[in-house]
């Protein structure tokens, strides 16, 4: 006999009446995704209420933990149409059919996965605990020790059991929840069996501790199980979200208490009667500081580990400038060894450049920013050159052995990191490389290798964002001379922060700004534009038609005929796909990334008989296909942004899910089974924050009003300057007026003023304690309300619990 495993309430026959189930064995799986329990299975039917299935196997995709083939399971859902793969059934939950009779067990103790345990062995523990022992042991391990097993056997059948069962209940559970398979992979690695205990402990947890799952989604979840809407826990959960919804979702590093209650008060109270009073909203808010999930300093409220990250990063560069290099140079040695520098590279500087030479190898670290066009590559190679001289090092690489050569090159992407080596002869690398960051800062940071050599160049430094900074100034050792290189007008991090913005507005650290524009040939007009926009204005000849640049003006729906046109004609003018790039600020509508990338893909690749193709969620790839990179995979030498070809497809017809792309990077090749394509995306058009740091031969920028919320003067700036010898501008002029107009938003950060207190000053903020007499006695308890005045006037502050405390 067997029975089904399940967290429901209500018996198996009873669902099996309500819900549409496909009872089977499972034959094969066809894909497996390698971060999610996402899979795709083929079941042979045993018994189904379906009226309409005649065959005796069926495709079924769901959220499944390790599926064993030919172990039955009953799965609910319902049949869905797959628009390449037809028919299939879509499991929205499932149960595993285990042993329970004396045989069966017996049978399944001494089997395969039970390594080192006879049917003798089996026998006994079934004698001594029962056939209710699967179940038993899942509650309580400590079970087996009436049967006196030694150690290895014990080990043995709790974790097969754990593997088989425990883990399936665990992926059952949240099935019911409604969780995704990312989520639900998310959840498990953080809780593993202990999983559903937690939740059904306090839903509110995953709110704190998994990124993804919303403030929305536990208080659903704490209905069911009939959490009080004024718990505690949900209290926290809220304040928590509403500082996640205020501070990183705006890429601020802290945020104000005014519009945390309001957004918090929002979240509970959301349309039900029963209203959060002000004095539980203000214990749980001091819950949170004192537990240091939050930081409170004046009116600011910081999750603690961005709080953290500041302030660290302000140390670790006061560190670093006040550790300099022992050497010096003397200021005839500089000029000397410039002079051969100018030599060595044909090149004769101007003042400006001979100054930013000069303060850069003077300094321990030196901040250089610039637009297009004023030789912020000249000053790195210059740099690079005079150091070398100054030190008698030689660039020759063959000189040394691997890891011994002295500079290290690094910037955000790849193709950045390209461009730098190409530019050099230096080798260069991302970051994360350069760091040994496996892609997740947050999991990693801690375990980031030291540096090592005498000089540090990083270049688009605007692009990092405050996790990855700390990773790398953490990194840098006393006396290694630091150069950071950026253009402040481009678009800031994707994460939270603006690193560089804040260097340079601290004022604490060398820097030069580089305004002469040197790369301009007499034709060229896309420079002089990009500096006017920066400048705040459209040039009057913004709708001429230039040589290198032009203005089509098309609403919206005329968009995708424009773009095609314009494709078709640089195509047959020899244009290739890496040498056009389409940039668009959002992903959806018809000017969108994902409509662009099919109207791009049909001129460039279109479908031919003698390439392979093939498709995943709703994207077809082919081989010769232009692709991006998602998500760093430093294993692979490829990160987030960088741009490659598919060169090869292999398809498996008879196991679709062995199918496999091969694409070559600038830096590696790298073949991905079908699980991993989620890492992959088409990359003929892509948005303007995943083409910083690359060039490209001709730009496409379609500009709508449907973008207007992210139309900002940075935007348009950072997108023009991608391109090198032609850029062509679509959509409607006032959206692009409208750009140069509004000025980016400055976002909410402390570091500037933490770098200064440090670096200036040595000194951090007194940190305040809350004291009940700091509260307003008069007004009567029951009409008590916490509002945004009475944090920002000190009646309660998140400090509480704090004293003493560094990060």
């Amino acid at each position: 006999m067997a029975e089904s495993i399940s967290l429901f309430a209500d018996s198996g026959d009873d669902k099996e009446q309500n819900q549409t189930y496909i009872k089977g064995k499972v034959t094969a799986t066809f894909f497996e995704s390698n971060d999610s329990f996402y899979k795709v299975i083929l079941v042979k039917i045993i018994d189904t209420n379906l009226s309409d299935w005649n065959e005796d196997e069926v495709v079924i995709t769901g959220n499944f933990a390790d599926v064993v083939e030919d172990n039955e399971y009953c799965f609910y859902g319902n049949i869905v149409e797959h628009p390449k793969y037809g028919k299939q059934f879509k499991a929205t939950n499932y149960e595993s059919n285990v042993p329970t009779s004396y045989e069966g067990l017996v049978s399944y103790l001494s089997g395969d996965d039970f390594p080192g345990i006879g049917k003798k062995t089996a026998s006994r523990v079934v004698d001594i605990l029962g056939n209710n022992l699967i179940q038993n042991i899942l509650n309580d391990s400590k079970v087996l020790n009436k049967v006196g097993l030694n150690n290895k056997q014990n080990t043995t059948i709790v974790n097969s059991i754990n593997k088989n069962n425990g883990m399936e209940q665990v992926i059952i559970g949240l099935n019911s929840y409604g969780f995704g398979s990312d989520l639900s992979s998310s959840i498990y690695n953080k809780y593993k069996n202990d999983t559903l205990d937690v939740i059904n402990e306090n839903p509110y947890r995953l709110v704190e501790d998994i990124n993804g799952i919303g403030f929305k989604k536990a208080d659903e979840i704490a209905s069911k199980i009939g959490m009080s809407s004024n718990n505690p826990a949900r209290i926290r959960a809220g304040l928590i979200s509403a500082l996640q919804n205020l501070s990183i979702k705006n890429c601020d590093t802290y945020t104000f208490t005014g519009p945390i209650i309001d957004e918090t008060l929002r979240l509970l109270n959301n349309g039900s009667g029963n209203n959060i009073s002000g004095e539980d909203l203000s214990s749980q808010f001091i819950e949170l500081a004192r537990s240091q999930k939050i930081v409170g300093e004046d009116d600011r409220v910081y999750l603690k580990s961005l709080y953290d990250d500041e302030w660290q990063i302000a140390e670790h560069l006061n560190r670093i400038i006040k550790n300099p290099s022992p050497i010096k140079y003397n200021k005839a040695t500089i000029n000397k060894k410039i002079r051969l520098v100018e030599k060595k590279l044909n090149i004769e500087y101007d003042d400006s450049q001979l100054a930013a030479l000069k303060s850069a190898v003077d300094s321990q670290m030196f901040l250089l920013t610039g637009g297009p066009g004023t030789g912020k590559t000249t000053i790195i190679k210059g740099i690079i050159y005079l150091y070398a001289y100054l030190n008698d090092y030689s660039l020759n690489l063959n000189s040394y052995k691997d890891e011994e050569f002295p500079m290290l090159l690094a910037a955000p992407t790849g193709r950045a990191a390209k461009r730098m080596n190409e530019a050099t002869g230096v080798p260069a690398s991302t970051i994360h490389r350069l760091l040994g960051l496996n892609g997740h800062e947050e999991d990693s940071v801690e375990n980031t290798k030291d540096l090592d050599g005498g000089l540090l160049i990083i270049d688009e430094v605007s692009m990092v964002d405050t996790y990855l900074f700390k990773s790398l100034v953490r990194a840098i050792p006393n006396e290694m001379k630091v150069i950071l290189v950026g253009d402040k007008d481009q678009l800031p991090s994707v994460g939270p922060g603006q690193v560089f913005s804040d260097l340079l507005n601290s004022e604490c650290i060398n820097s030069m700004h580089l305004n002469t524009i040197y790369r301009q040939d007499s034709d060229s007009t896309i420079i002089p534009l990009a500096h006017s926009i920066q400048q705040g204005t459209l040039p009057s000849d913004f709708k001429d038609k230039k040589p290198d640049r032009s203005f089509i003006s098309c609403t919206p729906s005329q968009m995708s005929n424009v773009i095609e046109q314009i494709v078709t004609r640089a195509k047959l003018k020899g244009f290739t796909a890496n040498d056009i790039q389409v940039l668009a600020p959002m992903y959806r509508g018809a000017a969108g990334v994902n409509h662009l990338n099919d109207v791009i893909q049909s001129i460039m690749n279109p479908s031919n008989p003698e390439i392979f193709e093939v498709e995943s969620r709703g994207v077809i790839y082919r081989e010769g296909d232009k692709v991006l990179q998602l998500v760093n995979s430093p294993e692979n030498n490829v990160f987030n942004g960088d741009i490659g070809q598919i060169i090869k497809i292999q398809k498996d017809d008879d196991k679709s899910s062995n199918d496999k792309i091969t694409i070559a990077f600038d830096q590696s090749e790298v073949t991905y089974k079908r699980r991993d394509w989620l890492q992959i995306t088409l990359a003929y058009c892509t948005t303007i924050h995943k083409a910083q740091g690359s060039e490209f031969r001709m730009v496409i920028l379609p500009i709508v009003p449907q973008f207007s919320k992210m139309l900002k003067k940075n935007l348009l700036y950072t997108a023009i300057t991608r391109a090198e010898d032609a850029l062509i501008m679509i959509g409607n002029y006032n959206s692009f007026l409208n750009c140069v107009e509004n000025e980016s938003d400055n976002r909410n950060t402390s570091l500037k003023s933490r770098i200064q207190k440090l670096i200036k000053g040595n000194v951090k903020p007194e940190l305040k304690s809350f004291d009940d007499s700091n509260v307003d006695k008069s007004s009567n308890e029951n009409d008590y309300h916490l509002t945004s005045e009475m944090i920002r006037k000190e009646y309660v502050d998140p400090m509480i619990g704090m004293q003493g405390i560094k990060p």
